[in-house]
């Protein structure tokens, strides 16, 4: 937003405000003095009067009085005109209510200016023109001061707003144009978790936290800072080599709401020694750079490269020819079997149906490329209904071929849950296709029950009572507590792989693994293992009380014509 359009704004508030009155305080102890000035206001204002200092403090606190502007005579008996001054000062009452002194004496004039006086006028008051036309101006400025000042700063933490912000880097490039600055994003990851388990006002605090590291941080190296929106923030600072340090420092500033485990920063630059770029666009690169950092893997920092550049140009390839593959039938839908390992065989029980995308060009394109891409364009939906619909002609095919019913799941994410069409058009494909709701399974992510529950809940609900069955997908990696466990709505713990990685007898890993295990009994749902891929870890698995198994230990995705051989076989038979 530009300064002429804040001006613009200006004006336009300064036709409103004509619709309102706005009153001033007139403070003398002269009773001649008082009705002078009154009969001069009045032709424009509300007037109203105080006879002494300590009858003008007491209607300047009164919230009711509504008033605009303080005429304030200096020389008055008890509490003194520069008395009440100074007590509005202590009380911040100066910002939010200009004063003109009224004085013969010079002297009195610089004290009471030092002290934050807006202006003054000097007796005798013979010039009524004038008198209006300072009481006017110091209206408006005031005015216009705090509808800037609004704006400017963002009320949470006094950083600089988005607009404020990005129009001063501007400002700051054209004045030091040699001097190589960095476009840094520093984001507080599922911070909307934190505001729901701890409420809105400790979340609060933490954000005001984060200002106070940030503000730390520009002493030391100059620059500015603003609050984007929520959790984010921009710094816009002089090149360094350590970004650790932002991290360290904003760290220390919270370390006193949260334990060290519990804060999730991640911090995305972009720097560009030549400033070719403008401002918005490197802060764009930025935003990409945090965006792209995975939490979970332990990563804080990303700065924006040619890697990322490319991989920016890749992105924008398959966004653009993701309504062309759908129609063409690039994405291919493959199965992963599930084979229940309770009895002596493994047996074939369902499958999982996953998508990957053969493209014409760019030929097999992987999953974790195009799947959060989606998600982040609003194309997931989509993408996940065309899965729906494909995965649901397959079991129909296979109940005409096969003469048996090979039930399937498919992946139900937060964004396909909030459609409010999401039940009908299941239930619709599921009846088109002459399926049982109990032979086309859900799978849904602990993470999106954790961030809606309420509206997950509701859904899953809506989905049981028609018959189907209800998978919690990744079990493990999100932040759902025992006790929401028990409210949740599922028929299945799918075991997140990262628990099978590394299980060995006795070890931490085996005993997490034992652990869901029991949730799950507890509970009276069986478990799903996923990501298995060797014979000891099966035979874990198996001995821990594990129900189901998934992995590359019995198949990897299969085509729907290569998974065939699995039907009505056990894992023995179909090898």
């Amino acid at each position: 937003m530009s300064f002429i359009l804040f001006y613009n704004i200006i004006d336009d508030m300064k036709i409103a405000n004509e619709l309102f009155d706005r009153k001033v305080l007139i403070v003398d102890d002269e009773e001649i003095n008082r009705e002078i000035l009154g009969n001069i206001i009045e032709s424009e204002y509300k007037v109203d009067f105080a006879g002494n200092g300590r009858e003008a403090l007491e209607k300047i606190h009164d919230k009711s009085s509504g008033i605009s502007l303080v005429l304030l005579d200096i020389l008055m008996p008890e509490v003194s005109g520069l008395d009440v001054i100074k007590q509005m000062k202590a009380e911040g009452l100066l910002t939010e209510i200009p004063v003109i002194v009224l004085t013969s004496e010079k002297n009195s004039e610089i004290e009471s200016l030092k002290l934050g006086a807006a202006d003054f006028l000097t007796k005798p008051y013979d010039r009524p023109e004038v008198i209006l036309a300072r009481v006017r101006h110091s209206i408006e400025l005031f005015e216009n001061a705090r509808l800037i000042n609004a704006t400017e700063f963002d009320k949470l933490t006094t950083l600089y707003s988005p607009e404020f912000f990005f129009e001063y880097a501007a400002l700051f490039d054209q004045r030091f144009p040699e001097k190589t600055m960095d476009a840094v994003v520093i984001n507080f990851t599922r911070f909307h978790l934190l505001n729901e388990l701890k409420g809105r006002a400790f979340g609060d605090q933490i954000l005001s936290a984060m200002a106070d590291g940030l503000r730390s941080i520009l002493l030391k190296t100059g620059g500015l800072a603003g609050r984007k929106d929520a959790d984010t923030f921009f710094a816009y600072i002089p090149h360094i080599d350590d970004y650790k340090s932002i991290i360290e420092k904003i760290n220390e500033k919270l370390s006193s709401l949260l334990k060290a485990s519990e804060t999730r920063l991640r911090l995305g630059v972009y720097t560009d020694t030549e400033k070719k770029l403008p401002v918005l666009l490197r802060f764009d690169y930025a935003v990409q750079a945090c965006n792209s950092i995975r939490s979970h893997a332990g990563e804080e920092i990303c700065i924006y490269d040619n890697q990322m550049a490319e991989r920016e140009v890749f992105n924008a390839h398959l966004l653009e020819d993701f309504e062309a593959a759908i129609e063409q039938k690039q994405f291919k839908v493959q199965y992963q079997p599930k084979f229940n390992i309770t009895g002596d065989t493994p047996k074939l029980c369902s499958a999982e149906a996953l998508v990957r995308w053969i493209h014409p060009e760019l030929g097999f394109v992987r999953p974790d490329l195009f799947i959060p891409l989606f998600e982040e364009n609003g194309l997931v939906t989509k993408l996940d209904r065309y899965v729906w619909e494909e995965s649901a002609k397959q079991i129909a095919r296979w109940k005409k071929e096969l003469g048996m019913t090979i039930p399937v799941s498919v992946n139900v994410s937060r964004v396909d849950i909030a459609a409010p069409d999401v039940v009908d058009f299941i239930s619709k494909i599921v009846k088109e296709n002459g399926l049982e709701p109990k032979d086309y399974m859900l799978e849904i992510t602990e993470s999106a029950y954790t961030e809606d529950s309420k509206r997950i809940i509701e859904v899953v609900e809506k989905l049981r009572s028609l018959g189907h069955k209800i998978e919690m997908d990744d079990f493990g990696s999100g932040y759902s507590s025992l006790n929401m466990l028990t409210s949740m709505p599922i028929d299945a713990l799918k075991m997140d792989k990262a628990f099978i990685r590394n299980i060995q007898p006795g070890n931490k890993e085996m005993e997490l693994v034992t652990l869901v295990l029991k949730i799950a009994q507890a509970l009276g749902v069986p478990v799903i293992a996923e990501g298995v891929e060797t014979e000891e870890e099966c035979k874990l698995l198996k001995d821990a009380g594990c129900d189901i198994i998934q992995g590359y230990y019995f198949s990897k995705p299969l085509p729907p014509e290569d998974f065939s051989k699995y039907a009505g076989n056990d894992k023995g038979d179909a090898n």
